[in-house]
């Protein structure tokens, strides 16, 4: 028999990319419409089954969800886990739920587009509404256009634009969790979330927390060197939603201009992949397409193992392999040595960083390998191509990150360089001349 809660319409809130109940923009427009909300996360197996069982990345978002999930039972809420297709977990819902409207963060990615397409039309069949909003950047991509309204596809005046923007508003807050705060029952006993199939949990976490202002006040001066660990490391947390766009570039506007012109890099990658979907894996410039790429596997394992010889560039991939990080100059320098001097195509590094990096988002890793492969758009010119033993001489020239990653570089054990940089230099320059 069906109860009365079951017949009452509800709304539910989707969490995906936005794993917090703080600033959320579309739980909070959920709670807004004073219907009860169902919080619901869902494990897509359409995703777990293209990473390995035990990818601390499952371990990061269980882990973070059991966090919510406690906090929200002081609200007399709790979060309702599903496994499968996005498809099947809303048939389930249907099934459980009178939903009037699901309510969720937009996605930029052009996978997710076409997940959420597909919701959409499933929704739409069963007279749901499915509302979407602006919540991991700043800007959507369609409010930072030309004045002829396409979208840019050179960095510098796309921030001007970007930034011509945040003069004309305040950027907004939120305020999700004051809302649960006010339309709170009473508290309800934790139940802990069931571990989902096919993943294995490692007991990995991840702080929600902002960085400090002295680190961002000193972001400038600190960045290019990776033995100072001087990066906020923010990029995973805001690739899992754990902290606020809004209120991170609120504190880059007070703090940093440097850091805040990161920030709208993030945006302007995610522009370019919304509006060129085929960047993905194939080049935004495409006569680049036709570059006779040396697809070598043994060179390519050497260069994911951090054994091409070249210290700088084995300690950034060995650091990406032991922690699932990598600072960002290394990336640029790793990304620069796989594809001009190793002529490697740059789908086969985006992948590998794909499966290693804990803050893998894909409009930025596809826009810095395109970048670095000279292939993307507003892309580093063919000709500069960076000489790693001179990168290593100026942002780590006493040696301290190498030591700590490659401690046999000065050993007769240590390989020899793969390739000389000045023969790869104008072999790549002839490559690339070609075309």
């Amino acid at each position: 028999m069906t109860t009365r809660q079951e017949n009452s319409p509800v709304v539910v809130f989707w969490f995906r990319r936005d794993l917090r109940i703080d600033d959320n923009h579309a739980l909070y427009e959920a709670l807004n419409t004073g219907l009860p909300v169902k919080i619901a996360f869902i494990f897509d197996t359409e995703i777990i089954r293209n990473f390995k069982s035990d990818d601390v990345r499952f371990s990061f978002i269980f882990n973070r969800l059991q966090e919510i999930n406690r906090k929200l039972a002081q609200y007399g809420q709790s979060v309702h886990l599903f496994h499968g297709t996005p498809t099947e977990a809303f048939e389930q819902m249907v099934g459980r739920w009178n939903m009037i409207t699901v309510f969720a963060n937009e996605d930029y990615e052009p996978a997710a587009q076409k997940r959420d397409n597909n919701i959409n039309q499933f929704l739409a069949g069963k007279g749901i509404e499915f509302k979407t909003y602006t919540d991991q950047i700043v800007f959507h991509p369609n409010r930072v256009l030309k004045p002829d309204g396409k979208p840019y596809t050179v960095f510098t005046p796309f921030g001007k634009r970007w930034r011509q923007r945040l003069s004309e508003i305040q950027i907004p807050v939120f305020d999700s969790e004051k809302l649960l705060q006010l339309r709170k029952e009473r508290a309800c006993a934790v139940v802990e979330l069931p571990k989902p199939e096919g993943i294995i949990l490692t007991g990995a976490k991840r702080k929600a927390a902002f960085p400090e202002p002295q680190l961002i006040q000193e972001y400038d001066q600190k960045r290019d060197y990776p033995a100072l660990d001087a990066t906020s490391r923010v990029s995973v947390l805001l690739r899992f939603g754990l902290i606020s766009i809004r209120q991170l570039a609120q504190m880059a506007i007070k703090e940093s201009n440097t850091y805040l012109n990161e920030l709208i890099w993030r945006e302007f990658y995610m522009s370019i992949l919304f509006h060129f979907p085929h960047t993905v894996n194939q080049s935004f410039k495409k006569r680049y397409d036709a570059i006779s790429w040396n697809l070598n596997e043994a060179d390519f394992q050497r260069w994911c193992c951090g054994e091409t010889g070249y210290p700088i560039v084995d300690a950034g991939m060995r650091q990406l392999n032991a922690t699932g990080f990598m600072h960002n100059r290394l990336r640029m320098i790793t990304a620069s040595f796989l594809t001009k001097h190793l002529l490697i195509d740059w789908r086969w590094g985006e992948a590998y960083f794909a499966q290693k990096l804990h803050d893998y988002e894909q409009s930025s890793n596809v826009g810095g390998w395109q970048w670095a492969a000279s292939t993307g758009n507003d892309a580093v010119p063919y000709f500069r191509i960076f000489n790693p033993t001179l990168q290593s001489k100026r942002f780590d020239p006493r040696n301290e990150f190498i030591r700590q990653w490659v401690p046999e570089f000065e050993s007769l054990s240590y390989p020899k360089p793969m390739v000389e940089h000045g023969f790869a230099r104008k072999r790549a320059l002839e490559v690339y001349g070609r075309v």
